[in-house]
């Protein structure tokens, strides 16, 4: 998404505004709410509700109170109270879709701690001081990082964010263990003189505020939409048949990939039709055991117990009606009877899905046509000259013809 200022020039080239997320329309954030009750109107008597959501740096969000009835609409910079001192944020919503976002994330407006108020729209020096500290956070996130490898912490320093005046600094970082940063506070409040906060932040929440391109070829779903991070196992990629190969199933910030759990529940609901696999089916012709699923095909593949090099493909009814059979001690008589009306062709078909020639067409080298062309032109030629040395020797007034031209 991209707001007006963002979009392409006229010569093809992005125009961008400059405003490194601070954009007045909002449209070109990351976490981004469409207020959709903005055109809708409150009922007669209905006061409007006092609730904003506020934005802060990398999506960190915060809800305030209204209390002193400010005129307020998405992409104003105001001044909000903090435990000490003021933060400057921007406004991203208001109205009544700020009360669904708090009931959805079970924040209640009478909670004084979380809950703050506004206390102004940002005057122009709120804001030259708020630029002014966020151009301090990138030098000293380089410092920051090299003091706490001089002391030997086990520890990475991610992000660095400056209060709206400038009074103190939050440090977010991430460890494997318990690290003890006492020392490396001391350094940084001598180095940096302002207040000091250190944040452990998760190795997701580290990924989501740094933002990056994953290996579909988009942004990453935890930086553009993903609010809520649900614990990922490796059973999401067993169901879903996936090689179990870390380096694909991992994301960027070193977990298994949120988007193992997108489809999870399609896959899971495919797999009530199909029988365990750890169940023998009983023929006569010997016991059979299951080597493949496909869940799409809802097929499945079978082998007789010493005979593992041949498969044979049934469906999953007849999996299941083998099954009931035999738990009625019926064998049936073999599963090549079943197996017949499944027997395809094993040849690759690739299909062209995305617009592109065929996939296998750097298989065959190209043929030079300009080489074989070159070479029927000089047979023809051959052919048709008659003074070639094979039609001389056919023609026995060459020599004569040629004696009297001489003389």
């Amino acid at each position: 998404m991209a707001c007006n200022s963002c979009s392409t020039g006229k010569d093809g080239q992005p125009k961008g505004c400059k405003n490194n997320g601070t954009c007045g329309t909002d449209s070109c954030n990351k976490l981004t709410v469409f207020d959709w009750l903005a055109n809708m109107s409150l009922p007669n008597g209905q006061d409007p509700f006092i609730g904003v959501e506020v934005r802060f740096k990398n999506g960190r969000k915060q809800y305030y109170k209204n209390t002193e009835n400010l005129t307020l609409s998405i992409g104003d910079i105001v001044a909000t109270q903090a435990k000490s001192g003021h933060d400057i944020g921007m406004v991203t919503l208001t109205g009544e879709l700020v009360r669904v976002q708090m009931k959805r994330k079970k924040v209640r407006m009478d909670d004084a701690e979380n809950v703050l108020k506004i206390y102004r729209k940002a005057s122009q020096k709120d804001i030259d001081i708020w630029s002014e500290a966020r151009d301090r956070e990138e030098p000293m996130k380089v410092k920051a990082r090299q003091f706490a490898i001089d002391l030997n912490l086990k520890m990475k320093i991610s992000d660095i964010e400056f209060q709206g005046d400038g009074s103190k600094a939050t440090f977010y970082y991430t460890a494997e263990e318990r690290v003890d940063f006492r020392e490396l506070i001391k350094v940084f409040a001598r180095e940096f003189r302002t207040r000091i906060e250190m944040k452990q932040v998760g190795f997701r929440q580290e990924a989501a505020r740094l933002g990056g391109i994953g290996s579909c070829g988009r942004e990453l779903c935890c930086s553009t939409w993903l609010t809520d991070f649900r614990s990922v196992s490796t059973s999401a990629a067993r169901y879903q048949q996936l090689s179990l190969n870390p380096l694909k199933l991992a994301g960027q910030c070193g977990k298994l990939k949120c988007c193992l759990n997108y489809e999870l529940d399609a896959y899971l609901d495919a797999l009530k039709a199909f029988p365990k696999s750890d169940i023998k089916l009983y023929t006569e012709k010997g016991n059979a055991v299951c080597q493949k699923t496909d869940i799409f095909k809802g097929l499945m593949w079978y082998a007789y117990e010493g005979e593992w090099m041949n498969w044979h493909v049934i469906n999953t009814d007849q999996a299941n009606e083998i099954i009931a059979k035999n738990k009625k001690k019926e064998k049936v008589s073999s599963l090549e009877e079943y197996a017949a009306e499944h027997i395809q062709d094993t040849k690759n078909e690739f299909e062209n899905v995305v617009g592109q020639d065929s996939l296998t067409r750097f298989d065959s080298p190209k043929s030079n046509k300009k080489r074989r062309n070159n070479k029927g032109k000089k047979n023809t030629k051959s052919r048709n000259n008659k003074n070639t040395p094979r039609n001389r020797s056919k023609n026995p007034n060459a020599k004569t013809n040629a004696k009297t031209k001489k003389s």
